[in-house]
């Protein structure tokens, strides 16, 4: 059974600033012109990009936004739930994973410039389940330009009513 050393070595991934590793694996040749894009765009976007994305356990996708939508698409492993906050400040969560029937999802969405954070639902030390492997898809294409990862300090100021979640997942 293939544990979460094994993917990380097999496809390659690299520790990611959010947290956690990963991998491009998809960059679309074409690009979106500047021009043509909401104003929050700073420059020309590929038409889309994905990942592999891989959390063990004992990581967290620490809170960050971005300008573009992104899915989740889960593969391997335990399921994981991302936490999300909306621009009114409103949580809501939703689990990617296999089991349909427990309320878990093949596939999720977090709208552009909500708040997001994952965590692993597994228990620690269960060597088999102990990581989650997922692939994000971002349209437009995602550059490091989009990415935002707010303070501890700033979340808890913005948002007081979420602060058990800020602690565990902000930096």
């Amino acid at each position: 059974m293939n544990d979460a050393e094994h993917w990380i070595q097999a496809l390659e991934l690299r520790q990611h600033p959010e947290g956690g590793w990963f991998r491009e694996v998809y960059r679309a040749a074409e690009t979106i012109p500047h021009g043509n894009l909401p104003s929050r765009f700073t420059g020309d976007r590929s038409f889309s990009t994905a990942i592999y994305f891989l959390l063990r356990d004992t990581d967290v996708s620490a809170l960050h936004r971005i300008h573009q939508d992104e899915l989740w698409h889960f593969y391997d492993g335990a399921s994981l739930t991302i936490h999300r906050i909306d621009p009114a400040g409103n949580y809501s969560a939703v689990k990617v994973g296999r089991n349909i029937r427990a309320s878990e999802h093949l596939l999720a969405v977090v709208q552009a410039g909500w708040l997001f954070g994952a965590t692993v639902n597994a228990e620690q030390g269960n060597d088999s389940r102990s990581y989650a492997l997922v692939g994000c898809t971002v349209a437009p294409g995602f550059d490091f330009a989009d990415f935002e990862m707010p303070g501890r300090q700033q979340l808890l100021e913005q948002y007081p009513q979420h602060r058990q979640l800020i602690e565990r997942l902000a930096r």
